[in-house]
């Protein structure tokens, strides 16, 4: 029964990092911290690493904490949290990274209709080169319209 609680609580979390990650790109990477996600709406250089990293380090951050206090003084909820937030930033690296932005070359020539979908909608995205009008702030998710395309 525990186990199953646990599973709820990281598949919970996972889900729920698509709306912080949502907010968070909205609000604050195109609103206060512009700054540092700037360079990433940028035509690309020679460079393999932009100030928008650091929004890793950041996400990383709580994780991080809640491994810690997940296992002490003994296995808990705070580290099945952790958990959750550890996959979607895995799952953020490989979809936008990887896939969108094709930084390793692993999904080059996908067919996949929803993948296809979601790359569309971070083109949409990125077609805005400063902070303002933006559209498509979250990753997994895609709007309806951008799979009807690929039907």
């Amino acid at each position: 029964m525990k186990i199953l609680i646990y599973l709820i609580i990281t598949f919970s979390t996972f889900s729920l990092m698509e709306v912080v990650t949502w907010l968070t790109h909205k609000y604050v990477m195109h609103g206060f911290l512009w700054y540092l996600h700037k360079d990433h709406h940028q035509p690309k250089y020679a460079n393999i690493f932009e100030k928008n990293d650091t929004f890793f380090i950041i996400f990383a951050i709580p994780s991080i904490v809640l491994f810690y206090f997940g296992v002490v003084p003994g296995l808990n909820y705070l580290f099945f949290i952790g958990l959750g937030i550890l996959f979607y930033g895995i799952t953020y690296f490989l979809v936008h990274d990887v896939l969108i932005h094709q930084r390793l070359k692993w999904f080059k020539n996908t067919k996949n209709k929803y993948l296809l979908a979601l790359r569309k909608a971070h083109k949409v995205h990125h077609k805005h080169l400063n902070k303002h009008h933006g559209e498509c702030f979250g990753m997994l998710f895609v709007p309806k319209k951008y799979h009807e395309q690929y039907k």
